[in-house]
């Protein structure tokens, strides 16, 4: 492959139990809800509006509101998961690898860039990424194809050329809609939650498997 496209959020690092109980909160105790972790687990892509729609239906909230409510989900996340940000085990390795070998690399998340600021400032690794493509540079989210399609065009590279990582089913199928092959991180789901996505080609608990040398050539 020419060109890697990384999801963020439970891809890079290994926080999606963090945005989990964040949402859990803020559903449930500030908004009244009463869903159960995995049912929040379950609805947790794309967007946080699209989240907060799906939960409580189109008409609870105007857009302000949402916004609103999406900010105040991701300052109690950062709160919590601050002392343990890191990248998952081998994946500073890969990068670095990836960089000094020239290929250029994209972050394409559903985040916003708030949440991406946090993670790569913090960690000091925005320098290995050429693109960046959040929730507010897309009007579809994934399964969509369009986050990772207007990855490939910022690395001017195409489609077929790029490998995904995610961790998440709706991430893969988003880029098996986008023509992209993808390996999957098992930070979050377990591998026959994939099973009809032909376009995964390997599973890791992280990047210290010996299949991503391979991936370096």
């Amino acid at each position: 492959m020419k060109a890697f496209i990384f999801d963020l959020n439970g891809t890079m690092i290994n926080d999606m139990t963090y945005h989990t109980k964040a949402w859990q909160t803020l559903l449930n105790d500030q908004l009244g809800g009463n869903f159960t972790w995995n049912e929040v687990k379950q609805q947790m892509y794309g967007k946080n509006p699209e989240v907060l729609v799906r939960m409580f239906g189109p008409n609870r909230f105007t857009l302000e509101e949402m916004d609103k409510l999406s900010y105040q989900k991701e300052e109690k996340y950062q709160q919590e998961f601050l002392p343990y940000l890191a990248l998952l085990p081998g994946l500073l390795e890969f990068l670095e690898a990836a960089y000094q070998k020239g290929i250029p690399m994209a972050i394409g998340s559903a985040a916003i860039p708030f949440n991406i600021d946090f993670v790569l400032d913090n960690l000091n690794i925005r320098h290995y990424f050429k693109a960046i493509v959040s929730a507010d540079d897309v009007v579809l989210s994934k399964p969509h194809p369009e986050t990772f399609l207007k990855a490939a065009v910022l690395l001017n590279t195409t489609p077929t050329d790029c490998l995904v990582f995610e961790d998440v089913p709706k991430g893969a199928e988003a880029a098996a809609n986008a023509g992209m092959k993808a390996v999957v991180i098992t930070t979050t789901h377990e591998p026959y939650e994939f099973e009809k996505l032909p376009n995964v080609l390997h599973f890791a608990a992280d990047f210290t498997d010996g299949y991503f040398n391979g991936l370096l050539g």
